[in-house]
């Protein structure tokens, strides 16, 4: 009997390499998930452009996933977190736009004196109203992977081909470049979702607590079929 998928993700309109890990890949989790592609959401117009104009066509997609029968929704890009409100409001499931929504808790769960940093695929285009409209703190600290390398050629730029390791490679190199500069680092979230394959090697290199939006998507799908437990 097959599982029905409870999970639906929106993702954008690329021709990117999705590997496992990636948000958008069917094989990064144990359970099915749904994925309806959002015409004209490019990676360009959805990081760059804000997203504007697209909000129709997200709830549109939003609505076909709720009703083939999915009870929870998330996207492929963390820079719709200026869409949250909106689509969580218009839809009749719950909505998670974003790695960013994870950020208030992480840090309330760190010790005194430490703060949660952020890895983004672009640092000039995620601002302070992309971390308000998740209830986090804007001044957030943030570093971006280097501009116009492996990994935004790739996810940004939205190219056909995908070069593991030095995207691999940036990925990390952003992730000490944050632990260089903040001391006091806790905690990393990943904001990009593309940065999941790469979150082992993060942890790796910074010995640090590394969330990701593949962790907040199984969080979800916990909370939608929780076991019986037995004495």
């Amino acid at each position: 009997m097959v599982k029905p998928a409870l999970i639906g993700i929106l993702s954008l309109d690329t021709q990117f390499p999705r590997i496992v890990g990636d948000v958008g890949n069917p094989q990064s989790y144990d359970f099915p998930v749904l994925i309806r592609r959002v015409a004209g959401a490019t990676p360009e117009r959805v990081v760059h452009a804000r997203a504007e104009g697209l909000a129709e066509a997200f709830v549109a997609e939003g609505h076909a996933l709720a009703e083939a029968g999915c009870r929870a929704i998330v996207t492929t890009c963390g820079f719709l977190t200026l869409m949250q409100r909106e689509l969580s409001e218009t839809l009749p499931i719950p909505v998670a736009t974003s790695a960013l929504l994870q950020l208030p808790m992480i840090q309330r769960m760190l010790p005194a004196g430490s703060i949660v940093g952020i890895v983004t695929a672009s640092e000039r285009s995620l601002t302070p109203d992309h971390l308000v409209a998740v209830g986090a703190d804007p001044a957030t600290p943030i570093v971006g992977v280097v501009e116009g390398g492996a990994f935004g050629s790739t996810f940004v730029g939205n190219g056909a081909t995908l070069d593991v390791e030095a995207a691999k490679a940036e990925v990390v190199a952003a992730a000490l470049r944050l632990h260089r500069e903040q001391p006091a680092l806790g905690a990393i979230l990943l904001e990009c979702a593309n940065m999941g394959p790469y979150a082992a090697d993060v942890q790796r290199a910074t010995g640090l607590p590394v969330h990701d939006m593949v962790g907040l998507v199984r969080w979800l799908h916990h909370g939608l079929v929780q076991p019986q437990y037995r004495a």
